[in-house]
Order: C-alpha cells, then sequence, then structure tokens
C-alpha cells in the first residue's frame, strides 16, 4: 500500500500567463504558493486482476480501457499498468470549482503513488511534465501548467514558462519569521461558488491577441510582486494584486460576475488592499491581503475563511507498506 500527500496551491498574480497559446510566444511569468490543504492518493495491489477506484463514484472494471476517471486512465496506460490495483482518493476541499488546482494536484499525488507501485524513483519535474502530457497532450484539456508543477515542488515561487516549453522554478527564499508576517495578512475566503475552469480557459485561449497588452502587464506584475516580496511591503504586495485582478477579469466575461464583483468591492471598502479570484475564475476562493489588524473586517462578506499555512514540500509519500 501506498499514500501520497499533494498540496493545493493559492495565485497570486500572473495566472493566465502560463497557458501555451500565450508562453509559446510570449514566455509566461506568475507568482504562486502551496498550501497545506491537500489530495490524498491510496494505491493498493488488489488480490485479483480487476481495478477498483474510489473517487465521487466507484468504478470495478476489468481493463484500464474500461475506466471513466480519464485522469486515473491516461495515468494507467502512461506507465503501463494493466490490472491488479485498487486507487482511492480523499480531498481536505472540495474538488469541483474550487479554482485550487485540484485536478493537477490530484495527478500529479497520482503519478507519484504509482510511480512507487512500480518501485521507480521520479523526480519532481518528471511527476510535473507527466501531468502535463496526460492533461494537456493525450487529453487535450485546455488550461496552464503552474498547477502541476506547484503540486510537484511545493513553496512559493516564481514560475517561468519558456518560448521552448521548459519551466524555470525559481523559489521565493524567506525567513520563517517574514513567511509568518506575510500569512498574517491573507485572508483565504470561500464564495461558495462553482466554476467550469474548462469552458473559461477555452474562452481565454480563443482571445490572446485581443488582451495581449493585458497579460503582458500581469506578467510584468509578477517580477515586480516577486520582488517586492523580499522587501515585505504589505501595501504594495496588496496594490500589485489589485492591479493584475483588474486586468484578469477583463480578459473574459466568464471571469467574473456581479456577486464576485460585489464581494471584491466590499473587501476593499473593509480595508483589503487588493485580492485575487484564484484559479480561472467565475467562483471558487478569494485570497485578499489585508493588514492583519483589519482581517476581522472581512468576516462581514459572510464567506467561510479557510485557515492555511505554505507548503514547501510538494507532493510526497507518507505510508509504503509491501
Amino acid at each position: 500500500m501506498i499514500i501520497t500527500k499533494t498540496p493545493l496551491r493559492i495565485g497570486f498574480v500572473g495566472g493566465g500567463t502560463d497557458i501555451p497559446e500565450y508562453y509559446r510566444n510570449y514566455g509566461g511569468m506568475l507568482v504562486s504558493a502551496a498550501i497545506n490543504k491537500y489530495i490524498y492518493i491510496i494505491v493498493n495491489k488488489k488480490f485479483d486482476n480487476e481495478i477498483r477506484i474510489s473517487y465521487s463514484k466507484t468504478e470495478i472494471v476489468k481493463t484500464v480501457n474500461e475506466i471513466e476517471h480519464p485522469l486515473i486512465r491516461e495515468a494507467l496506460k502512461l506507465l503501463d499498468i494493466d490490472g491488479g490495483i485498487e486507487i482511492l482518493s480523499i480531498s481536505d476541499i472540495p474538488s469541483n470549482g474550487t479554482g485550487l488546482g485540484s485536478s493537477s494536484t490530484f495527478l500529479v499525488g497520482l503519478l507519484n503513488a504509482l510511480h512507487a507501485y512500480k518501485s521507480e524513483f521520479v523526480s519532481r519535474e518528471k511527476l510535473a511534465m507527466e501531468a502535463v502530457k496526460i492533461e494537456r497532450e493525450i487529453l487535450n484539456e485546455s488550461g496552464g501548467k503552474q498547477d502541476q508543477y506547484m503540486a510537484a515542488y511545493g513553496g512559493i515561487n516564481l514560475l517561468k514558462f519558456n518560448e521552448n516549453n521548459s519551466v524555470n522554478v525559481n523559489p521565493i527564499t524567506l525567513n520563517t519569521k517574514i513567511i509568518e508576517e506575510f500569512k498574517s495578512n491573507l485572508c483565504l475566503l470561500y464564495t461558495g461558488i462553482g466554476h467550469n475552469s474548462g469552458g473559461i480557459q477555452d474562452g481565454l485561449k480563443k482571445n490572446i491577441l485581443e488582451h495581449i497588452d493585458k497579460y503582458n502587464a500581469m506578467k510584468n506584475y509578477s517580477l515586480e510582486f516577486y520582488e517586492e516580496m523580499y522587501n515585505m511591503d504589505i501595501k504594495k504586495l496588496g496594490d500589485i494584486l489589485n492591479k493584475n485582478w483588474n486586468l484578469k477579469r477583463k480578459l473574459s466575461n466568464d471571469i467574473t460576475n456581479n456577486n464576485v464583483d460585489n464581494y471584491y468591492n466590499k473587501a476593499i471598502s473593509l480595508g483589503a488592499y487588493g485580492g485575487n479570484l484564484i484559479g480561472a475564475g467565475g467562483g471558487g476562493f478569494f485570497i485578499f491581503i489585508i493588514d492583519r489588524d483589519k482581517k476581522d473586517n472581512l468576516k462581514s462578506l459572510g464567506l467561510r475563511e479557510i485557515d492555511f499555512d505554505f507548503d514547501f514540500e510538494g507532493s510526497r509519500i507518507i505510508y509504503f507498506s509491501e
């Protein structure tokens, strides 16, 4: 039996510049952080040669091609595992429509477990690359690459997406005291509104040229945010986040709506310096930067606050038994 633990992530600035329709021509850049909310994958050798999978539903099949769950099916095919296996997933946070990168996190954790099942070493880079290959090439799902790399690596990172498809993971190296200061001025709120990430991403990639100046500006904000992290000026970081959001929301009519706008505007009026609707948009989670002594003001939004910490380990095996 193998159990893996893989972190979800929150995106700060530059989200969207990691989609191939942009970075293959201009190079992308964003700042993102892994958090201590996890997806756990349990893999066990089955007594017979069938395949049993349990997620929001249970599948018991005889062959890999019969599996309905596309990520599990393609992961088993990629690693040439043809049967005699049980797979179970558990998530700390609902896995649909939250914007925290749950699909890619699930896949990275699954691939990590399957490599261990086969007694194979796998690097963080290979985990991320295999997840990108399955989601973006084999299944041809729309979207970027930050989720896979953040799940594999963990940490608070400036990610650079190069025109040649390579990715540079640049950790933001802050001491514990500064990281605690940063976290104490962050507020993660759940809107309760689901979103269709794939549908939003489909629309975004068709209109890259129309919004190229906005993408370029968000990429520049990522570098500003990265550099300002070392100064830890909360107001300046919030201002950058606010400017990034005001560009991001104009990329598509599906990124925001009246409810989202009302929540955001009220949060600013209550003292937040800036925020971001994490992920593709439309719903899910807000992250706000606000002075710690004003965080209680945001309770009047009526949204559920999620307590969190940063994760610096990425996907890892927490249990292995023959």
